[in-house]
């Protein structure tokens, strides 16, 4: 089995990586997704679910996939566990119930809903972990979700189960962000 970096937190160079390549994929798209994400950023989220320009970057989203998967092609397997630790990271700090509130749907709805969060990048990411707000309702990117576990499978022919992180991606994971929840547990 190939040597992967289980149980390794991301450092901060992993996740500065990790945004840029986020980054780079979109850039290579050009002009007219990098003015929807800027309006996404820029908008009042106040009352703006009857805006249909909200999901006019659902379009690209394959294309940013695919460029993704591109200007990742020199990454190690190493590398890819490294960036799909900071992914599961991300995933995990926006599962969330107010964010939920936001975009809706059933579990595996909101893990797409937050897959949809990353993909926009990191200043959507951490402006959504702000103001719960910015979220778009019912914004999904499923493939986003489990994109450099799939790329490593597709690379190595192996798959990794346990993470060893101790957290997961999976909707309601999150305790602290799900305070409801771990009052009923009590």
């Amino acid at each position: 089995m190939t040597e992967t970096p289980v149980g390794r937190v991301p450092t901060a160079e992993d996740k500065a990586r990790f945004w840029a390549l986020i980054e780079a994929a979109w850039a290579e798209l050009g002009s007219g997704p990098a003015e929807l994400r800027r309006m996404l950023l820029t908008r009042d989220p106040a009352g703006d679910e009857e805006n249909e320009r909200l999901y006019e970057i659902d379009a690209f989203l394959d294309g940013f996939l695919e460029r993704l998967a591109a200007v990742s092609a020199d990454l190690s397997p190493f590398e890819l566990v490294a960036m799909d630790r900071v992914l599961e990271r991300a995933l995990h700090d926006a599962d969330r119930e107010d964010i939920h509130e936001k975009t809706d749907g059933s579990d595996d709805g909101f893990l797409y809903a937050r897959g949809h969060i990353v993909a926009m990048g990191r200043e959507f990411h951490e402006a959504v972990l702000r103001d719960p707000r910015f979220a778009v309702l019912d914004g999904e990117c499923e493939a986003m979700c489990y994109f450099f576990n799939g790329l490593y499978r597709e690379r190595t022919g192996e798959e990794w189960a346990e993470t060893g992180s101790g957290i997961s991606r999976e909707s309601c994971s999150n305790a602290e962000g799900w305070p409801s929840l771990q009052r009923h547990r009590v």
